[in-house]
């Protein structure tokens, strides 16, 4: 296994993978692999770094990440002391190099082109964490049967996309550390200020090196994807400690001025901080 590749642990027999991580904090480390993950959080919250995107998380959420998008759960320790997630993987030849093609589950080809770019679901919730809770005590066939019925749900469901870029390549073990070393720096100081030359420094490569490659694997600048790290974690702030100022808020995400933390939160949510805080 190395630091990005990651390869899910199954036997040759194996075609449906259920798997239940429970712990302090999820696996930390940027990592893709084959398998599109259907997961369901059980306990914890975080950031879920997917693709070109930052998004929450939180207990509850149903999401599917689709195969080889690079993904992180940066669980959120101060909010939640424990994590625990069920995931079923499985690839589309994964119970035959024709079986989603057979005409008896024409329906359920949106999932798979949705499943490309991540999503999250808004409804069917507690239908899709009751098949959840079958699932994990259910024997292998009994477990592909509501697997089938799961997949039917997502196919269906209101969702939310995750992500709009694609990086249609297998990270290399360099690339995979690289990135992570670049997330970690990130989390850990994006409250501060964060200069080109120390983010560079990190990746091990020159400045103009670094912006071509950050946006070639993100779509986006490096700040573009700092900004979104600050204005989640404002969010994160604006929701637990309603009685913060703006500006508070503002100076503990790594904002220099109130209206520049204004405009920038804007961009990232199509609110204001002040409307954000009145929707909460």
């Amino acid at each position: 296994m190395n630091i990005v590749s990651f390869i899910i642990p199954k036997t040759k027999e194996s075609t449906l993978i259920y798997q239940q991580d429970e712990g302090s904090f999820f696996y930390e480390k940027l990592h893709q692999h084959e398998e599109i993950q259907i997961c369901h959080i059980l306990i914890g919250e975080g950031t879920l770094v997917l693709g070109d995107s930052v998004n929450p998380y939180k207990k509850g959420d149903i999401i599917v990440i689709g195969s080889f998008i690079p993904h992180v759960f940066k669980s959120d320790i101060e909010a939640s002391s424990a994590s625990k997630m069920r995931s079923l993987f499985f690839t589309k030849e994964s119970f035959g190099t024709d079986f989603f093609d057979l005409e008896a589950f024409d329906e359920l080809h949106s999932f798979f082109d949705k499943s490309s770019y991540g999503f999250k679901i808004s409804n069917c919730k507690t239908r899709i964490t009751s098949l959840f809770t079958k699932i994990h005590k259910a024997k292998k066939l009994q477990q592909f049967i509501l697997f089938l019925e799961l997949l039917k749900i997502l196919t269906t469901a209101e969702h939310q996309r995750l992500t709009s870029f694609v990086y249609d390549k297998k990270y290399s073990p360099i690339e995979g550390k690289r990135m992570t070393d670049v997330l970690e720096y990130t989390f850990e100081n994006y409250n501060k200020e964060v200069s080109l030359e120390a983010v560079a420094e990190v990746a091990a490569m020159t400045k103009n090196s670094f912006c071509k490659y950050f946006k070639k694997v993100t779509n986006k600048t490096y700040f573009e994807f700092l900004k979104e790290i600050r204005v989640e974690h404002a969010c994160k702030l604006i929701r637990k400690q309603m009685d913060l100022r703006i500006i508070d808020v503002a100076y503990l995400c790594g904002f220099k001025n109130v209206s520049n933390f204004n405009k920038q939160f804007k961009t990232v949510t199509t609110l204001s901080p002040s409307a954000f805080k009145k929707l909460i």
